[in-house]
């Protein structure tokens, strides 16, 4: 066997270096002024922020602000009104986020306000997220209903294509700058330690003049405090304001290109010591319990032996410390897109008829009913949009009783109001839309007989066919001006029914029959004067004297104790059906008595 010298051994192949997952980076934006933001848009100079499936506005118009003085929005909390976001020149002058209105007032007389609205901000944040899209795939809401919100960005292996971590929450800064929107940024390891960072980095300690801060406490107390490097003041558990000054940026600004507030990766315990214990999304109450202890920050937490916290403060304290420093998995659930149906058909040639637009209709409803059906979901409202050759667009919309993806029933909807539409020198555009859907249900195929049956059964109780010309009076009327009577759940005559959209509430699959006849025509009681027994032999009604051949009854019907309805506190009632001799049939009952005195009235006419 002969052997080979090591200087003439081929070398041994290089050994692929090991791979690592990336490091999991989190970008938190915070929106300290989402609710004045919202309508403070306008009045800034930017545009609109535009939903693109629906073509509605995120944001409007703060009233008769004029977009340079104080402006506030109010919630209303109990029995008081409290400001619920306010301007940075609402905090320059001393007001903040939760004070009380009459407070404000007091400071700022020339304060202008609108109230807060929870749902719009919710929507406003929603369109914030689409927005943050471009920088992450995964995006989460935070918050968005009282008067702040926040957004979660899992921006893992994507800073690169922004020029790293810096150059992406610049550019982010500078877009949120240019859109209108204050916020403050936070890049951590965890999402725990990134809203903690948004929120509370590099803001200055509040004093809390409760009483047990270590400012008030005895002075061998704050020296020893003092040694042990904490502060001298207490951290307030409320979220801050986003009026503290931070290194590089005005108070109140949105972040432009001021670095935000970053722990650099595995270094989040170093980032977060320092911040309040606020900053682990605790509770209000936990954080004034800690408070009471003398534990402001999280580094006065983290020494601590668990198991006595736990006790003391429950486990739900050590679970969010260890979401912030990465111990426990906290994962980020993405926002679902929301599907959207449109289709958009361009024309070489305007066309002007309403013969082709009705084409152009046809066209495009096929293959948009299609991908509703793909989706599982029908049209409850469906838009058409005309962009004419002079670019001004005109918009056409049909609401339909029930979700529908069939074409032949959508179409003739449309039709009905094609002859509104101002051509001018043509249309080149056509886009169809599907701005309301809802789920709809698969068609099981029956056989002759079940199919002949079901069928019966729907045109009885009127069913589709119902509901077709729910949709056509729907078209020329509006669908909100058709109602119907839907029974109800009361006893008393007058709540028996209640008066419902007809075309959104289905028809009742049966009427509870009533223990005696009601009549056909039923008004507020009348009193009467009546002269005999039970049921009274004449009565005087209306300058009329009526004298009675025939009477049925008494009906008792008893008032709903658990309500107080003026109308019933005369107590029970006792019912008849009675005729006079002319012919007259009406609803007589004698009221027994109750919180007022009883008496006979006469409550209907029958037919």
């Amino acid at each position: 066997m002969t052997r080979i010298p090591p200087s003439h051994r081929p070398p041994p192949a290089p050994r692929a270096p090991a791979r690592h997952p990336p490091a999991r980076r989190i970008m938190a934006l915070w929106f300290p002024r989402l609710g004045t933001d919202r309508l403070c848009r306008r009045g800034r100079g930017t545009g609109p922020l535009v939903d693109g499936r629906s073509g509605e506005l995120a944001g409007d118009p703060a009233g008769d602000w004029d977009g340079t003085g104080p402006f506030a929005t109010v919630v209303e909390l109990g029995q008081a009104r409290h400001l619920s976001a306010v301007t940075a020149a609402a905090e320059a002058v001393g007001l903040r986020r939760g004070m009380a209105l009459a407070d404000a007032r007091a400071i700022c007389p020339d304060l202008a306000t609108r109230p807060a609205a929870p749902r719009a901000e919710t929507a406003f944040l929603a369109a914030l997220a689409r927005w943050a899209g471009r920088y992450s795939p995964f995006v989460a809401c935070d918050g968005g209903e009282d008067g702040t919100g926040g957004l979660m960005l899992d921006i893992t292996g994507v800073a690169h294509l922004f020029g790293g971590e810096p150059g992406l929450a610049a550019q982010a800064g500078e877009e949120l700058t240019a859109l209108g929107v204050a916020a403050r940024l936070g890049l951590a390891d965890t999402p725990g330690a990134a809203w903690a960072l948004a929120r509370f980095g590099g803001m200055a300690p509040t004093a809390a003049r409760s009483g047990d801060a270590i400012d008030q406490e005895a002075y061998a107390t704050r020296a020893r405090a003092a040694k042990r490097g904490r502060p001298g003041a207490a951290i307030r558990p409320a979220e801050p304001t986003a009026g503290t000054p931070m290194p590089g940026k005005a108070a109140g600004g949105a972040v432009r290109s001021a670095r935000p507030h970053s722990a650099a990766p595995g270094e989040t315990l170093a980032a977060l010591a320092p911040l309040p214990v606020a900053a682990l999304r605790l509770s209000e109450e936990t954080v004034a319990g800690l408070a009471r202890l003398g534990l402001r920050q999280i580094t006065d937490l983290v020494g601590l032996p668990r198991g006595a916290v736990a006790r003391r403060f429950g486990v739900e304290a050590l679970r969010r410390l260890d979401q912030a420093l990465g111990a426990e998995p906290e994962p980020i659930a993405p926002m679902r897109p929301r599907p959207g149906f449109a289709l958009r058909l361009s024309l070489p040639e305007p066309i002007g008829l309403a013969s082709d637009i009705e084409a152009g209709i046809a066209r495009l409803l096929p293959p948009l009913c299609a991908r509703l059906e793909t989706a599982g979901m029908g049209a409850r409202r469906v838009r058409l949009e005309l962009r004419r050759v002079d670019a001004e667009m005109q918009v056409i919309e049909a609401g339909l009783a029930r979700p529908s993806r069939a074409p032949d029933r959508i179409a003739p909807l449309l039709a009905l109001k094609i002859d509104g539409i101002d051509a001018g020198f043509g249309i080149d555009m056509l886009r169809l839309s599907v701005p309301a859907a809802e789920p709809l249900a698969l068609t099981q195929h029956k056989g002759g007989l079940a199919a002949d049956a079901e069928a019966r059964a729907r045109l009885g109780a009127g069913g589709d066919s119902f509901s077709e010309l729910m949709g056509r009076l729907g078209a020329r009327v509006g669908l909100d001006a058709l109602q119907r009577l839907h029974p109800a759940d009361s006893h008393i005559p007058e709540k028996t029914a209640s008066t419902v959209a007809a075309a959104f509430v289905g028809p009742a699959p049966h009427w509870p029959a009533p223990p005696a006849p009601r009549p056909m025509v039923l008004f507020a009681p009348e009193a009467v004067r009546v002269t005999g027994g039970r049921p009274p032999e004449t009565l005087r009604w209306r300058r009329r004297r009526l004298t009675l051949v025939w009477a049925e009854g008494p009906e008792r019907i008893a008032p709903e104790w658990w309500l107080d309805d003026p109308a019933w506190r005369s107590g029970l009632r006792d019912y008849w059906r009675i005729e006079t001799a002319d012919g007259t049939r009406l609803w007589l009952f004698e009221a027994r008595g109750g919180d007022t005195a009883g008496g006979w009235f006469v409550h209907g006419i029958f037919a």
